[in-house]
């Protein structure tokens, strides 16, 4: 869909931004749990790396937001990986 209206281009990226988030939480979710349980960092560190985790995440986002919207609009296709 190519919006035509700030409106349906609203709508598609905050139907990406969802879509995009939920997908890549899990890669965060075990990021977080790595960091928790590493006995050799201080509370303090564990704090920093989660934050830098955090941030990655956010980075991740929305460098896939900005992608797949502008993928949507200029009709562009994925590459086939496998030739």
């Amino acid at each position: 869909m190519v919006p035509v209206t700030k409106e349906e281009l609203r709508k598609l990226v905050s139907q990406t931004t969802v879509e995009t988030y939920e997908e890549l939480t899990p890669q965060l979710v075990r990021l977080i749990r790595e960091t928790n349980s590493r006995p050799d960092l201080t509370e303090s560190q564990r704090q920093d790396e989660i934050s830098l985790h955090m941030m990655g995440y956010i980075k991740s986002c929305t460098n896939e937001i900005l992608i797949e919207v502008l993928a949507e609009i200029l009709g562009l296709e994925d590459e086939e990986r496998d030739k």
